[in-house]
């Protein structure tokens, strides 16, 4: 497994998780709740960004791999 698929799907865990919690505490009438929505948002995007930047590396790769087999086969 990528170290930035990884990433991305903790984050986006995390994310999960803050907004969750934040949930209650806006129903308890808690005030922190507010802080803990933008974390969890911030951390959701932080992780489909990192899915993406994996997803982008991955195809590049590729990419690049078949350009050299290419070039190796006259």
């Amino acid at each position: 497994m990528n170290r930035y698929l990884l990433q991305g799907i903790i984050l986006l865990i995390a994310g999960v998780i803050c907004i969750f919690f934040g949930y209650t505490l806006m129903e308890n009438q808690n005030n922190l709740y507010k802080l803990l929505m933008i974390a969890g948002v911030l951390l959701i995007g932080i992780g489909v960004v990192s899915i993406m930047y994996r997803l982008f590396r991955k195809i590049d790769r590729n990419s690049l791999l078949d350009d050299r087999n290419k070039r190796q086969d006259p």
